[in-house]
């Protein structure tokens, strides 16, 4: 177990017996076990220096896990004490079905409020400026050049997430119906069209593509999309430094993703007046609520602009 150990008072004994629990019988995962045992650690802690003494579990109340909540707050984000108050609440719902506890303290407390962040996105014109960075590198060969191009396409044009990027086959691609056939998650297939920047893209691609083999052995795999120099599939990672590097070189974003991609396709396709639930639709999104978030950004993006062009906002006088 890691953190911190609690003592052998009837707190300390129900701590280590439920995280054998989550270990042996829940079979949750070592990370799991070892962050719900360190959180439920420091709240037994913080219950003996509170209390002066050993902690039974009939000592602990609402009050006392709200002076730990209220500790926490002054040094921790609110996701972190999310997750400690989930830990808790584990903690005591198995005490309950044990029948340890005759009340829940727990079951009184708020989650505290998490601010979501908004997605990262480009700017039209920045977006621009990365998807054109591949075919001004110098001395790069012309099939991997291609290739990217097809890779930030996809990422941007058709708003693939990364992993399902990696996953084309060759027979997903369906030039003449300007479509692409998506596995997204839960393996739930979608059909994705492609724009016409992509279908270009695919059509100076796909002939070259026979290059990218190991130059030895001329392997290649006979089935992805998208191949490395050795002729095999691309992987996630690989991908995602792509993405910097031209981020980088394009539009001197480093911190540049393959999701913030997916984002900016999203945003500045509400811009251009698609309608939100298409938008799910091609994105994947099981709901229109996580589409909706775009809706929050541009609103965000759209006052930036009131606030700058506004005469008052920028100190101006009537």
């Amino acid at each position: 177990m890691g953190g911190t150990a609690p003592e052998q008072d009837g707190l300390g004994r129900s701590i280590e017996r439920f995280a054998d629990y989550l270990a042996s019988e829940k079979r949750a995962s070592p990370n799991t076990v070892r962050a719900y045992h360190r959180d439920l650690g420091q709240l037994a802690e913080f219950l003996r220096e509170r209390l002066s003494r050993s902690v039974e579990l009939a000592d602990v109340n609402k009050l006392l896990l709200r002076a730990w909540l209220g500790e926490l707050a002054r040094t921790r984000s609110a996701s972190s004490i999310a997750r400690k108050l989930a830990a808790v609440r584990a903690f005591y719902a198995d005490l309950e079905r044990r029948g340890a506890v005759r009340e829940n303290p727990a079951s009184l407390l708020a989650s505290p409020k998490i601010r979501r962040k908004m997605p990262t996105f480009l700017g039209v014109d920045a977006a621009a400026q990365v998807m054109s960075a591949p075919a001004e590198q110098p001395g790069r060969r012309e099939p991997e050049q291609l290739r990217d191009i097809v890779i930030l396409e996809l990422l941007y044009g058709s708003g693939l997430r990364v992993s399902e990027l990696v996953g084309l086959e060759l027979e997903s691609v369906d030039t003449a119906q300007a479509e692409i056939r998506v596995l997204g998650k839960g393996n739930k297939e979608r059909i994705v069209p492609l724009g016409g920047k992509a279908l270009e893209a695919l059509a100076e691609y796909l002939p070259r593509r026979a290059e990218l083999r190991h130059p030895k052995t001329g392997a290649q795999d006979p089935a992805a999309l998208l191949l490395g120099r050795r002729g095999r599939r691309l992987g996630v990672r690989w991908v995602q430094e792509l993405v910097r590097r031209y981020g980088a070189l394009g539009s001197g974003r480093p911190d540049l993703h393959p999701h913030a991609l997916r984002h900016s396709c999203a945003t500045h396709m509400l811009e251009g007046g698609a309608d939100l639930r298409a938008i799910q639709e091609m994105l994947g999104h099981s709901s229109l609520s996580t589409t909706q978030r775009y809706t929050h950004l541009s609103l965000d993006q759209l006052m930036r602009v009131y606030d700058q062009a506004h005469p008052l906002a920028r100190g101006g006088k009537r």
